[in-house]
């Protein structure tokens, strides 16, 4: 049995890169996936809904925590091209993918490995993040928590859970780290939250 996961950081299951096509928020996009990564076969449900609930223009600069092959990224990107867009994911290959995809779409964006917040510096004006519920309450919790000294203060943070994945106690525990924490979409059993640091 295999051991890894999406969030090991070098993976080494063999390579076999697959091509997926979708659109969204108005986008055609090809982006090439491989083994190791998160949802490697289409674009995933959760980051879809999220996607589709955020704000359809951005300014600033953007986090897409968590980035796995770029597909938040990339949208929000292409939707504001003055924004400056940063991609993080503590799994090596996937982040080398984020950045081919999204110079692919002719994205200069800014690439980090980092587990979480820890190799991450400096403010944005948006989080955004699918966390790896696979890797336990402790890590996303503490992704969310590490979100609040990354926020300038008028930034906000979206984030996707499912119903049945602890969607409701997240927003219990977001309450405890911002004034204002709101569901504000809910559609196939995800919910998606945003949450600001002022009221």
């Amino acid at each position: 049995m295999n051991p890894e996961h999406y969030y090991t950081q070098n993976p080494t299951s063999k390579s076999n890169p697959t091509a997926v096509r979708f659109t969204c928020r108005g986008h055609e996009l090809s982006l090439i996936t491989d083994s190791g990564v998160f949802s490697k076969k289409e674009l995933d449900t959760g980051t879809r809904i999220l996607l589709e609930a955020l704000p359809k223009s951005v300014c600033g600069n953007v986090l897409d925590l968590g980035c796995g092959w770029g597909p938040v990224g990339i949208c929000l990107a292409l939707d504001s091209p003055e924004s400056t867009v940063t991609f993080c994911d503590i799994n090596s290959r996937a982040l080398d993918l984020a950045k081919k995809n999204a110079e692919t779409c002719g994205i200069d964006g800014r690439y980090i490995l980092s587990d979480g917040f820890e190799k991450i510096t400096g403010s944005f004006d948006l989080i955004v993040t699918n966390p790896p519920i696979r890797a336990g309450k402790k890590v996303i919790y503490r992704m969310f928590a590490d979100s609040t000294d990354h926020l300038t203060p008028d930034g906000s943070f979206y984030l996707v859970i499912r119903k049945q994945q602890g969607a409701e106690s997240a927003v219990k525990y977001l309450h405890t780290l911002f004034p204002n924490v709101r569901v504000i979409e809910k559609s196939s059993g995800y919910w998606v939250i945003l949450c600001r640091r002022h009221e």
